[in-house]
């Protein structure tokens, strides 16, 4: 059975400088017709940071889960961005890193209602050149053992979905 779901109309909700919210009608493979909310979204680049077997972990307050995270560093791409070039910025604004990178996976955040791809690079040390966050970032870069990193995944300490993939996929090629 084709499972493709035919866009019949398409309108824009809202536009602002991170996503694009629009709401398109489709026609479902049985032929009847249904809403999907879509949030566009240009994209995000991160960087799995290991120093000495210590792993960058950024931790700052997200302001939708009410607390400070651990993550690793990342950032959205500007539209056309190559992600790779994306990762290296990321990787020095938030660490103070400058780094060489090479792909390691890439993930689909929450496929139900946004299409954004979140593009994830390795990076093993690099040269220090000091940390300079956007205006309005306010973060701390810690380096932590990866065995720690592993435990604090385990507890649910760490429970960002590029973080935990990253990790993940890391551990399955080391």
């Amino acid at each position: 059975m084709n499972f493709k779901e035919e866009k019949l109309s398409s309108r824009v909700v809202y536009d602002g400088k991170i996503l694009r919210l629009e709401v398109d009608k489709v026609r479902l493979p049985d032929g009847s017709e249904s809403v999907r909310e879509c949030v566009r979204h240009s994209g995000g680049a991160a960087v799995l940071l290991i120093v000495e077997n210590k792993i960058a972990l950024v931790k700052q307050y997200r302001y939708l889960y009410g607390k400070e995270i651990y993550e690793i560093p990342a950032g959205k791409m500007e539209a056309g961005e190559d992600p790779a070039v994306a990762a290296l910025r990321e990787c020095e604004e938030e660490t103070g890193y400058r780094a060489q990178v090479k792909h390691l996976l890439d993930i689909y955040p929450s496929p139900g209602y946004t299409d954004e791809i979140i593009h994830i690079y390795l990076a093993e040390c690099g040269e220090f050149k000091g940390q300079h966050t956007d205006e309005g970032e306010f973060l701390t870069c810690e380096f932590i053992p990866l065995e720690k990193v592993i435990k604090m995944i385990e507890s649910g300490e760490i429970c960002d979905a590029k973080t935990v993939a990253a990790i993940y996929k890391y551990l399955s090629i080391k």
